[in-house]
């Protein structure tokens, strides 16, 4: 009575006194992941890494502006300096350059192989998985197939029987690019496909699902609105293990001969080109080859990384 007097008298309203157990509020899931994703020390550094390399290969070449074929046979074969910060090889071009050249292309061949055997494995995944009947079966029976045959041999197949048809309508360095991106993620998609299945089966039961279903909602608006969404976790971490596993497979490619032509010096093709000069030319190897192998571990931690931050019940 005394309390509500004083507070006429001072013309302030009443306040009611706000409960001691007041919810806190909810974390955005974006915040949350990335707040999650930050305690990953390996995930962390390895995406500034990855950035590094990525800033090197796209912002370097105009930076370091030598020509990737210019040749001059007094520098052939010379070990790093601060005129070839990487050395030189057989014709005295300048290694340094055309790391940064054949970076972009290997990067660019891994990201979009990882997009086009994620978007293949995603849709068959998810076929597989909304079906009640016989393409579940049948598309299972299809990915078994596949993850049966022999992917060296059969990517040897293919470059050799669409290689040149490829270049007739692509161009040398679009057509060996189309055909690699094609080859590889069309070869990379079993996995994904699994694991999607897996996803849809176990999501497509739940009760939030349940409740659209009831409510009248298609079959398309259940899987793009309410169950693709939360697949994704699983899918994003599939998709930086393809990135690596392609950067590898074109790097195979081109280290057998059989990748770009010899003028497109993507790192596999460095490594192919420096097998014959190890014994006098070591640093010709060393830096592609070090340059795969920090990619794909990057790329593997970051996976890593995006695992546990994606994962709702492990705890970090």
């Amino acid at each position: 009575m005394a309390g509500s007097t004083l507070a006429s008298r001072s013309g302030e309203p009443a306040r009611a006194a706000a409960p001691a157990s007041a919810a806190e509020p909810a974390v955005p899931p974006g915040r949350e992941t990335w707040r999650r994703f930050r305690r990953h020390k390996l995930a962390m550094a390895s995406s500034a890494v990855l950035a590094v390399l990525v800033a090197g290969v796209l912002v370097g070449p105009l930076i370091w502006r030598v020509p990737i074929d210019e040749i001059d046979f007094s520098a052939r074969l010379a070990t790093p300096s601060a005129a070839h910060p990487f050395g030189t090889d057989d014709l005295g071009q300048d290694l340094l350059a055309r790391m940064m050249y054949g970076g972009r292309i290997s990067l660019a061949v891994g990201f979009a192989a990882m997009v086009v055997a994620t978007v293949v494995g995603t849709v068959i995944g998810a076929v597989a998985g909304m079906s009640r009947r016989y393409l579940d079966p049948i598309l299972m029976w299809i990915t078994d197939l596949f993850l049966s045959l022999p992917q060296l041999p059969l990517l040897l197949l293919v470059i050799y029987l669409f290689r040149d048809k490829l270049k007739a309508v692509f161009g040398v360095e679009g057509g060996v690019f189309v055909m690699i991106v094609v080859v590889i993620g069309g070869l990379r998609w079993m996995p994904v496909a699994r694991l999607v299945r897996a996803q849809f089966l176990s999501l497509r039961e739940k009760e939030f699902v349940e409740a659209v279903r009831a409510m009248g909602a298609s079959k398309w608006r259940q899987v793009v609105r309410h169950i693709l969404p939360n697949a994704l976790g699983p899918v994003i971490v599939a998709g930086t293990i393809e990135v690596s596993a392609a950067i590898i497979a074109e790097s195979t490619l081109s280290f057998l001969g059989l990748g770009f032509p010899p003028d497109i010096p993507t790192w596999g093709r460095l490594l192919f080109d420096a097998k014959d000069h190890l014994d006098v030319a070591p640093h010709w190897a060393l830096f592609p080859g070090a340059a795969i192998f920090l990619t794909v571990l990057s790329i593997n931690f970051i996976g890593d990384g995006l695992r546990d931050a994606l994962d709702p019940r492990r705890v970090i």
